[in-house]
């Protein structure tokens, strides 16, 4: 049995854990509101530039000549998956649940007989795909030196992606980040982004009476490179939500459990210091009994 001295330590060193935990909770709880503002801001404008680029590529006539962004590069073969993931961990399964949907995915995809590659951003997802697929991660994006992802690291992605989808590194992209729907419940998704999805059932127009202006080709080069910065955009403000979100639903838990461990260890503590009184008692009552 525990002396009392190391009783009274762990007792100290919980309550201390106790307090860090209440703060982070306190902390996540401020950054969600924020957090959760931008994502649910960005939702309506993301998901419409989504629809209107599928819509595109229902009707638009698709020919040599249409940028490769809307009409593919006419191969299924290379998949690229993007795993977004936050940089820091007591989040619970938030990181966990995106890499977990990825790696889903990709056994799909190699099951069908597919080529598998990724690009990883954010450092927290990193260590299970590099473990899992060595040889298979064709670029990361560094985010460890941010305080927050924006816009601008939005934009570079794309950039950088849009890059290597032109010089043929992959056929199909596909995003996987964490959906925020509240603070107790995160949905890992994910969806493809290069090229325009076209939904399930909607066959192409190659008939279809459209009317540009300026014209078409002006319209889709400005619009199919900023669909995509967008769609990451949308995910990395979602992914935001979520990861504080999790960090305060789990420093919630945690607190809670530091105040049960130490109610209990509190009660050992009581007990174990009665007996010890009790045992001195009743040596100094057989001591005056001998004399």
């Amino acid at each position: 049995m525990a002396s009392l001295k190391e009783l009274k330590g762990r007792i100290a060193s919980v309550k201390s854990t106790q307090k860090i935990t209440k703060a982070k909770q306190m902390v996540a709880s401020a950054k969600l509101r924020k957090a959760q503002a931008a994502a649910e801001a960005a939702r309506p404008y993301a998901h419409r530039l989504e629809r209107v680029m599928a819509s595109l590529g229902s009707k638009v006539a698709i020919s040599d000549s249409s940028p490769k962004l809307l009409a593919g590069t006419g191969k299924d073969q290379v998949h690229l998956i993007i795993v977004a993931s936050s940089d820091r961990g007591l989040c619970g399964a938030f990181n966990s649940n995106i890499v977990k949907a990825a790696r889903v995915k990709a056994r799909e995809l190699e099951a069908a007989g597919k080529t598998v590659r990724f690009y990883l951003v954010g450092r927290k997802g990193r260590a299970v795909i590099v473990r899992e697929y060595p040889k298979q991660v064709d670029g990361y994006f560094d985010t460890t030196a941010l305080r927050s992802q924006g816009f601008a690291e939005a934009q570079s992605i794309a950039a950088e992606l849009i890059a290597m989808y032109e010089r043929g590194q992959f056929d199909v992209a596909h995003l996987f980040y964490s959906k925020f729907r509240s603070a107790l419940v995160q949905e890992p998704v994910g969806k493809q982004i290069i090229p325009v999805a076209i939904p399930t059932g909607d066959a192409p127009a190659t008939n279809a009476a459209m009317e540009y202006e300026p014209d078409e080709e002006e319209i889709l080069t400005e619009l199919l490179p900023r669909n995509v910065t967008i769609q990451i955009f949308g995910a990395l403000l979602e992914n935001a939500a979520s990861e504080q979100g999790a960090s305060m639903t789990a420093m919630d838990n945690a607190t809670r459990n530091a105040g049960e461990l130490i109610n209990d260890l509190t009660i050992v503590y009581n007990r174990t210091r009665q007996a010890a009184i009790t045992t001195e008692l009743i040596e100094i009552i057989a001591g005056a009994e001998a004399l």
